[in-house]
Order: C-alpha cells, then structure tokens, then sequence
C-alpha cells in the first residue's frame, strides 16, 4: 500500500498528513514561516511518516515563496517530483472561471473534497488568515466564490492602527457588550463576523439556482466562527487534506 503526504502550505500555518490508501493515519502542522529552511520540513516528516517514510507526495500552496524549499525536500524524501496542485491539475470538478490561473490551489482541493461527499450543489468555507467561499453547482462545476479578511485579521488591524488597543485572543465567553476594551473588542469581532459570514452566505445562495446548498467549513478558525450561526454548518477540519488525497488518485 502506497504511503504518501499531503501538504496544504497556508499563509500563516501548514498542514501535513500522511496517507495509507485513502485514509489519513498522521497529521501535523507546522507555522508557516518555518517552511523557508529543510530541517523543520524535514524534521516534521520524520516524525509523521516514521521509519516507513513516504512514497509519493500532493503539494497545495498559498505562498509561492516557501514552494522551492518543499519541493525540494518531498523530492528527495520520495524519489520523484510531488504533485503540485494548480488549476492545470486533473479535478473531479470542472472549472468554469474566466481567470483559472488565479485560484489559490487550496479553494481546488475543498472544491474536490466539497463535490466527492456532498454530490450536489455546495459552498465550502475555509477559515484561515483569509476567509474564501467557494461554490460548486449541482452539476459539479466549480463557478467562483467569495474572499473576505479572516477572523484574525479583524483583532490584528485594530491593534496594529490604533494607538491604545491591543492585540487579543479570540477565545472565552462574552457578554451582550463589553465592560473592559478587550472584551468589547472581542465581541465586535465574533458577533460581527457571525453576521458577515450569515449575508455572505445568503448572498452567495441568492445567486444558485437550487436552494438546497450544503455549507461546509474547514480551517483552523471555523468552529469558532460559525459557533451560534443559525444555519446548518458540517465543520470538517481536514477537508483540504482529503481534497489533495483525491487529487492523487486521479492524477498518479
């Protein structure tokens, strides 16, 4: 049996599983900014993969710059070129898009996974540094989507412009409104991207022509977000992983 990685490489973190036939046995993350050198690269596969090692290799990336170092390093590991996922890759959806070289090889992976378990017309929501939705038809054909800033990125750029407010987790309860500057910080980020998240839904449904839509939601910031939302939501952390397994399958 085949032993091979999916590596999904985000903007702040980066996802690694290791795969026997179709099911992923091991997964890790790695911070992003880490993938400029092979030691942690390296390092982390190791421990995934173990004495076994790996075979074969899926590559996704939203950050070009890291891309030499893994290619290089999953070459090596596997004794051949990792698949690299761009909008050239062979998909079990089809792509209608005037500009296809310009979506991110993750929104192609969740489109692959999103079609392969729902078989019907779906929006994937994937919650990371930036916040994408994509569509897919009844008729399996990808048609486009939405991107709006990431949950983050809402606390970050009020720290990081003003004078006096700071930088602040996102977790813990919260009341109707805030009694400290954090707390009302917090609540104006998780309330109102709970509202952005329901009109970008809801907007984007407007323009299908069948209502019955499966939403889903992957990244690392999607149970958080969609926590409270008053729409049925499958949360499915690995969704991207799964997508550039079944990637493998119909490019190898």
């Amino acid at each position: 049996m085949t032993r091979f990685a999916v590596i999904d490489i985000g903007n702040t973190s980066t996802s690694v599983g290791v795969v026997e036939g179709r099911r992923i046995i091991r997964h890790g993350r790695l911070p992003s900014r880490d993938g400029r050198r092979p030691e942690p690269i390296v390092a982390l596969l190791r421990r995934l993969a173990g004495a076994k090692g790996i075979e074969d290799a899926v590559l996704c990336s939203v950050v070009p710059a890291l891309n030499p170092t893994w290619l290089r390093v999953l070459s090596k590991a596997c004794g051949r070129p990792p698949i690299v996922v761009s909008h050239r890759t062979r998909l079990n959806v089809r792509v209608d898009y005037p500009r296809p070289a310009s979506i991110g090889a993750d929104r192609l992976a969740n489109a692959a996974a999103g079609w392969a378990r729902y078989r019907g017309p779906v929006i994937v929501a994937d919650f990371g540094t930036a916040l994408t939705f994509d569509v897919i038809t009844g008729d399996g054909c990808y048609v486009g989507g939405v991107i709006a800033p990431g949950l983050p990125l809402m606390t970050d750029y009020l720290a990081e412009r003003t004078a006096l407010l700071p930088h602040i987790g996102l977790g813990g309860r919260y009341r109707a409104y805030g009694r400290n500057t954090r707390e009302a910080m917090r609540i104006g980020a998780m309330v109102g991207y709970r509202g952005m998240v329901r009109e970008i839904l809801e907007h984007v449904k407007e323009g299908l022509d069948d209502q019955r839509v499966h939403f889903c939601a992957t990244g690392g910031y999607a149970a958080r977000a969609v926590e409270g939302l008053d729409v049925k939501v499958d949360i499915l952390p690995q969704l991207t992983l799964d997508g550039l397994v079944l990637i493998r399958e119909m490019n190898r």
